[in-house]
């Protein structure tokens, strides 16, 4: 079992969906214990962070009462681009009972996060990528540690998000693309294809590129 689970909070569904699973593991004896869920949100879209947030700076427990709505700004992640989520009082629950924590990260980090994990194969979502960037935030301030087991939930594939990828790689977007790809175009005749690529891939390897 891992000891964390980290999930894209929107309308907060997939919080206490996921967590009503390990619960009910638990009660039928096939867990002894249920991993902590952090709720990850963009700070364009943070309601429940804010509340989050709020207890921790007045050291105490967050209660059902410190959640209040927001408008939310546009975000990367537009699939959780959301300020009033329906699914607030249950994923109040199952924060609250796994000993779970609610994160938030900037559109910079959630994008670079995204650029980082393309660089190994993963191809992620914005959503995705609001995540992986709590992931590192917080095994940089050493909440996680290094040898936790985690599982981040990816919510939809990159494809479904050209324009965000291709504005990142292009470096369109209004910050550094810490880890842009830069795209090489090709023309459209087979051979020339060929020659072209390989052409690019002598010259990374000379420059000593992976």
């Amino acid at each position: 079992m891992p000891e964390w689970v980290l999930i894209p909070g929107g309308n907060l569904g997939n919080i206490s969906a996921i967590y009503k699973g390990f619960k009910e593991m638990q009660d039928m004896g096939l867990i002894d214990s249920i991993p902590r869920i952090v709720c990850c949100q963009t700070e364009k879209a943070d309601p429940f962070y804010r509340s989050f947030s709020k207890a921790q700076r007045e050291e105490r427990d967050m209660t059902f009462d410190d959640f209040e709505s927001i408008t939310a700004d546009t975000t990367l992640a537009s699939a959780i681009q959301i300020g009033a989520p329906v699914s607030y009082p249950k994923a109040f629950k199952a924060i609250v009972d796994c000993n779970g924590l609610v994160e938030q990260c900037t559109e910079k980090e959630l994008a670079d996060a995204v650029g980082l994990a393309d660089r190994t194969g993963l191809f992620s979502c914005p959503h995705t990528g609001v995540a992986l960037a709590v992931l590192m935030k917080l095994v940089g301030n050493g909440t996680i540690k290094g040898n936790d087991r985690v599982i981040v939930i990816s919510t939809a594939h990159g494809l479904k998000f050209t324009d965000f990828k291709s504005s990142y790689h292009n470096h369109g977007l209004e910050f550094e693309s810490k880890y842009a790809n830069q795209p090489i175009n090709f023309g459209s005749d087979p051979d020339s294809v060929c020659a072209d690529l390989i052409k690019t891939l002598d010259t990374r390897r000379d420059r000593g590129w992976n």
